[in-house]
Parts: C-alpha cells; structure tokens; sequence
C-alpha cells in the first residue's frame, strides 16, 4: 500500500520550471537591430552636423561656385595635372562671380576655394554612403524594427533631394550679374539640412528606448508643454531660414550697431519699391530687421516655454527645458556679438554651429514632454 503524499510535494516535483519573462508582447519581433540602428544614426547625425559646418565656411569663403558643374559620381575625382587644374579654372572665369568680383585671382587662390566646394561635396557623397549601406545592410539581414523601413527609407529620399537642391542653388550663381548664390534657395537648402537632421535625432530618441516603454511613458505626456515647445520649434526653423537670407546676402555686415539699425529702429530703405517682394531676398536692411525682431520673439517666447516646462513634474523634462533656455540666451548674445565685431569668420561659424545645438535641445525637450522619463517625478527618489 503507497503511503500518502503531501499535495505540495506533489506540485514541487512535478511542476516543471518556467523561465521569467524577458520582455513584453510589444516588444516581440519588433525589436530588430534598434541599438545597431541607433549607433548608425548617430553616425549619420555627427555626420550631418559636420555638413552644415563645412556647408557655412564653404559660403563664409565665397567658394560654392568654385565647381561649375554636378557630376556625382565622376566629380569625387579632383583634377589631378596641372592641365586638368586649368581646364577648371577655365570654367570658373567664364562665370560671373569671376568677372565681376574676382578678376585676375592666381591659381593658387582658386585651389583654396576649389578645394573647400570639392570637400563640401565629397562630404555630401560620405554622408550617401554611408545611409546608403547602412539601410541596405539592416534591411537585407531583416534587422529593422516593424514601421521603420519607411522612415529610414525617408532619410535617404531626403538626402538624394538636398544634393538637388545644392545644385540647384549653384546654378543661381552661374549666370546673369550675381556674384553669390540665390540667398532664397540658400535658405531652402540649409532649412532641408535642418529638417534632415531634426528627422535624424527624433528617430534616435525614439529608437534609445523600447516600444513598451514609450507607450507606458505616453501616458503620462504633457500636451500643453508639447504645443508649446512644438510652436518654439517652428519660430526656431523660421529664424533659421531667416539667418540664411541673412547670410546670403552678407545682410549682418550693413548695420553693425545695435540695438538700433544706422541709428533709427527701422533702417534706411527699409523698403525699396522698385524691389518689390525681393526686399525680403535681397533688401539687407529688410532682410536683417526681420532677423532681428524674430530673436527677440525667439528668445520671449522661449521664456514663455521656459517658465510652463519648469513646471514638469518630471526632472528630466524640467531640465532639457533649462538647457533649451540657457542656450537660447548664449545663441542672442553671441549673434549680438557677432554683428558688433563685423561678422568675422569665427563668430558667424559659432552662431551658426550653436544653432544647430539649440534645434537639437529643442527637439529633445519636446520629446520628453510627449514621452516622459517617468522615474524622474517631482520628490521621487
């Protein structure tokens, strides 16, 4: 006769082991190759904040229309004999940039800006490349993460449409009686430059942390805070374009006193008739005005936004808003800066590699507004 069992024995024995979960449903077969990703876009990003640098010096030494021609694949060959050297330089006479502005330049003073318009391109094709491989590795190992074949796909399409829009903005240069490039297609192409990198650093956000996690985190959003820093984003993209014009036409350089312009808060021949709507692409008083007022709408605003996200229960959320701030102010002062010193090289390059920062902490502070790091409450440990 068996002898009786206790019914816990019974459990303990014959109940097999199950393993812990490691992860949630919503992660399951989505989570793909989401820090490999990651580390690409970055890569991506360094590259693409390096492009609007170069991009800047590249304007900044009057050398975008060194190459009068857009050959991508067979123009990453610079000329390589002295005869090929004069063939180019050939081309660059006949333009007139040339004619009006830089008769009589050495060949030496050609290669120096030749050489910046090559490495800003070839910079162009790094920046292809390497999106170029990195997708097609990813998407041939099926590492990409359900819903964002799409999105990378657009990164490339982005790309492929700046390198068109660049020459674009060359051809402007080469013909009629302008010495520079169209400021208005400028504009254009470093606001695409903006967008690219702005789409970039989103998609990193998002992939630096799991599905679950932004859903759970989503829940606990800011609208009103997300708003906010979302019309902070679009005035920000608009100073942007504006400082393009600005540049374009080397507007910083005819009033270089402030707060006033020539001594009167509206400049002389703030409107020229005979210009009509090209005052605001052509007209430096006009044009240099408008960037101004919009600083100071830029920096009151983003005092509004300041004050509403130190309100964030969230200290993570409540700091990304300080630093939005903070460098909202160094940005004033130092375009402040550079206008009184006569826009050197140095500070104008300084404005505009801290504007990239700015858009960056932006968008960062309206991403932790929609997707909280919710471990950060107010008086939690």
């Amino acid at each position: 006769m068996s002898s009786k069992r206790n019914i816990f024995e019974d459990v303990a024995q014959e109940t097999a082991p199950r393993e812990a979960p490691s992860g949630g449903m919503i992660d399951a077969g989505r989570r793909g190759a989401r820090r490999g990703i990651r580390l690409w876009l970055m890569f991506l990003f360094a590259l693409v904040v390096i492009m609007i640098v170069v991009g800047g010096l590249t304007r900044l030494t009057d050398s975008g229309l060194s190459i009068t021609e857009w050959r991508p694949i067979t123009g990453a060959i610079p000329p390589m004999s002295a005869a090929e050297w004069e063939a180019e330089f050939e081309k660059y006479r006949t333009i007139p940039e040339y004619q009006l502005q830089n008769k009589g330049m050495s060949m030496a003073e050609f290669k120096f800006i030749y050489w910046w318009e090559w490495g800003h391109r070839q910079l162009g094709r790094v920046i292809g490349l390497v999106w170029g491989v990195g997708f097609l590795g990813f998407l041939l190992a099926r590492r990409i993460p359900v819903g964002w074949t799409g999105r990378l796909l657009l990164l490339g399409a982005l790309g492929g449409l700046q390198g068109a829009i660049g020459w674009w903005m060359v051809t402007s240069g080469l013909t009629g009686t302008m010495v520079n490039v169209a400021s208005s297609r400028l504009a254009v192409h470093l606001g695409l430059a903006f967008v690219i990198l702005g789409f970039i650093a989103w998609y990193a956000m998002l992939l630096g942390r799991e599905e679950r996690e932004l859903i759970q985190a989503r829940r606990s959003r800011e609208a009103k805070l997300f708003g906010l820093s979302t019309g902070l984003l679009h005035l920000a993209f608009l100073q942007i374009l504006l400082g393009a014009l600005v540049a374009g036409i080397h507007a910083g350089r005819y009033f270089t006193d402030w707060p006033l312009m020539a001594g009167s808060v509206i400049p002389p021949d703030f409107w020229m008739a005979d210009l009509g709507l090209n005052n605001l692409f052509e007209n430096p008083g006009f044009v240099q005005f408008f960037h101004r007022v919009t600083g100071y709408l830029l920096l009151v605003f983003g005092l509004i936004v300041w004050v509403q996200g130190r309100r964030s229960p969230h200290a993570g959320t409540r700091f990304a808003f300080n630093l939005v701030f903070v460098v909202l102010l160094a940005q004033v002062l130092l375009g402040i800066l550079t206008l009184i010193h006569l826009v050197p090289w140095y500070l104008a390059i300084s404005h505009q590699f801290l504007a990239v920062v700015l858009w960056v902490l932006i968008l960062r502070a309206r991403f932790l507004s929609r997707y909280p790091i919710v471990g950060s409450v107010r008086g939690a440990a």
